[in-house]
């Protein structure tokens, strides 16, 4: 699976000022719902959900926040840079700046594992890491993130 099969690209977020892990949910959970016209609550209930099961800070600087949620016919992903690192109790114990934040309809059990494996796919490769901490614009970090799908398909 290509991350921009699911990756919303008019949802990309440049610079999110966000606080702390709970403020992070409430922003993303809100421009999702606006989105996918669902209410807010129900998205951040899922997420920190999930998140209670174990730190979805991949390392690196990396949170992969995700849940399944009703009322979605098909896997949403929006992507933030924060405009400054917020402690997220990631794995590595850094602190966390770039995310993406991903819903799947309850019953997308496989979909759901593959979109992960491509974000997972994008996070592990440090060049690709540092270009979406230097990409200035939603335009910029829009054509990083194709360019991982370009990388992947070769």
């Amino acid at each position: 699976m290509q991350l921009s099969a699911f990756l919303d690209f008019d949802s990309i977020k440049p610079s999110l000022a966000a606080s702390n892990k709970r403020a992070l949910f409430q922003l993303l959970s809100q421009a999702a719902a606006q989105r996918l016209g669902l209410e807010p609550a129900v998205i951040v209930a899922s997420v920190s959900e999930r998140e209670r099961l174990g730190s979805t800070g991949f390392g690196n600087g990396v949170a992969i926040p995700h849940g399944k949620v009703d009322g979605i016919g098909r896997i949403y992903c929006s992507f933030a840079r924060l405009a400054e690192p917020i402690d997220y109790k990631a794995i590595d114990g850094g602190p966390v700046d770039l995310v993406f934040f991903m819903l799947s309809p309850p019953d997308a059990g496989a979909e759901h594992l593959k979109a992960l494996a491509a974000i997972s796919r994008v996070v592990r490769h440090g060049l690709t890491l540092d270009k979406l901490r230097g990409a200035r614009s939603r335009d910029a970090l829009a054509a990083v993130l194709l360019g991982v799908d370009e990388r992947d398909a070769a």
